[in-house]
């Protein structure tokens, strides 16, 4: 079979992204500007958006940092804590201003020190969002010393997911930055109210790529890359034409020094070549054909939002691509993610 040298999509969407606040939104946005006509932005900032109003600031600064060239519409999340109020979840959602409601469990990721231990405190929001029809965002770990983190995310299916659906069963629901096998046979297992996104890194990277040869900081994000056996999973999950599945980049931005400390911040900048990335997936998985629906079509989909009319071309280019440039902040620099492979396709 030919392989194709150009794809002429609808122009793509990042269901998850991390755009952060100051210089740093400033310096990411025009990036996914450029490459994705909608994209969910996580409210994990200091402090978090919590509030409907939040939201409104959160994206009055977005837009203000727009390269006046692009067109862009930001979606807001409202992060949940256990003393969100329905009321204003519910305004917020019916006057357009928020999308969703993203769930970080206590101390899972970044800047998540203020998320909800106990489900059940939440279940009067849920209750709320699964009657008008407002999606949970998830991220699916649980966060006892106990568990080891490999495992974070079978043990929160089992513990705290299937629970949670059997008493919301209509709620929607994405399942974000999914890492695991058992994530996504979980997600097949379910209804169209369950979708869930994928990260270009999990599709490419397994936890080699960040312990062998000496602990590579810049492969560190959170949920952890896992096994092979369960990057393959993804990888089949993505290319499957399966609607239930999009792209989300899960692009977290951190300084390099940030990064290679004793401590260092979870999370991987892909956004600059993010879509040439899952390209590049898709055509080593024979899976072309089904790459406008993951990146274009089925998020849009679940969230019952129009496909976006503009149009975006990548091509096949005959040598391997160059990696981005890296991020130049006015102290400080990002690393744009190294997929660890040839590249040859390239946004144009």
């Amino acid at each position: 079979m030919t392989t194709p040298t150009r794809l002429d999509i609808a122009m793509p969407d990042d269901w998850h992204v991390h755009l952060r606040h100051g210089e740093m939104l400033e310096k990411v946005l025009p990036y996914t500007a450029a490459h994705f006509g909608r994209a969910i932005v996580m409210p994990n900032l200091q402090p978090p958006v919590v509030r409907t109003a939040d939201a409104q600031a959160y994206r009055e600064a977005i837009l203000a940092a727009l390269p006046t060239n692009q067109c862009f519409q930001p979606l807001m999340t409202l992060y949940m804590t256990e003393t969100t109020e329905a009321a204003d979840v519910k305004a917020g959602f019916e006057s357009g201003l928020v999308t969703a409601v993203k769930l970080y469990p206590a101390g899972a990721t970044t800047n998540s020190a203020a998320g909800v231990k106990d489900l059940e405190k939440i279940y009067p929001v849920l209750e709320v969002m699964q009657a008008i029809g407002m999606p949970l965002l998830v991220h699916g770990e649980v966060v006892d010393p106990a568990v080891d983190i490999f495992d974070r995310e079978a043990v929160f299916i089992e513990t705290k997911l299937i629970p949670l659906r059997k008493q919301f069963p209509n709620l929607k629901l994405v399942f974000e930055h999914l890492t695991t096998k058992e994530g996504v046979d979980y997600v097949l297992s379910c209804d169209s109210h369950t979708a869930a996104s994928l990260t270009p890194h999990h599709l490419v990277i397994n936890r080699n790529a960040m312990l062998v040869g000496g602990i590579k900081p810049h492969y560190y994000c959170l949920p952890v890359a896992k096994r092979e056996s369960h990057r393959l999973a993804l990888r089949a999950a993505a290319t499957s034409g399966d609607r239930r599945f999009f792209l989300g980049t899960d692009s977290a931005p951190h300084p390099i020094h940030a990064k290679e400390t004793a401590c260092g911040c979870a999370g991987i900048f892909n956004v600059a070549n993010a879509l040439a990335i899952t390209a590049q997936v898709f055509e080593q998985e024979q899976a072309l054909d089904q790459f406008e629906s993951f990146v274009s079509l089925n998020g849009a989909a679940f969230y019952g939002l129009p496909v976006n009319k503009e149009r975006l071309v990548l091509e096949r280019q005959s040598e391997p691509q160059a990696l981005p440039a890296n991020l130049k902040l006015s102290q400080a620099e990002v690393q744009a993610f190294d997929p660890m492979m040839d590249v040859y396709w390239q946004v144009v």
